[in-house]
């Protein structure tokens, strides 16, 4: 028992220190719909939020980067500002937002930001 413990809390402090991230539930819409969906990074830290989207037995797509100042500064291929949006409610609360829903737009999507605590510096 005492070696589980031993080898249990490293992996505990290093799971502590991880930014966590909540996403809403799951949303159902009808096609030609916009649908909204959240995401609470936690604490601002300056950093740009991406969105990612993926189609089960797929890998993730890059749908966009919103800079932390509230601009969408870049779209991943396929994806357009005329159908994919994002936006700050506040500097922890964004949304994406998808506007002319698709049946092709049914996917799992993600959420993500750069966890500053995370950086290493590396010097020559």
């Amino acid at each position: 028992m005492l070696l589980t413990l031993c080898a249990l809390l490293p992996a505990l402090t290093w799971v502590s220190s991880q930014r966590v991230l909540t996403q809403t539930p799951s949303v159902l819409t009808d096609q030609s719909k916009t649908v909204t969906m959240d995401c609470n990074i936690a604490k601002n830290e300056g950093n740009s939020v991406y969105w990612y989207k993926q189609i089960p037995q797929s890998a993730p797509q890059f749908v966009l980067r919103q800079s932390s100042d509230g601009s969408t500064a870049q779209y991943g291929d396929g994806f357009s500002s005329s159908r994919f949006t994002s936006k700050a409610s506040s500097s922890i609360d964004y949304q994406l937002i998808i506007s002319n829903v698709e049946a092709g737009d049914s996917a799992v999507y993600y959420c993500g930001t750069w966890d500053s605590s995370a950086s290493v510096g590396v010097s020559q």
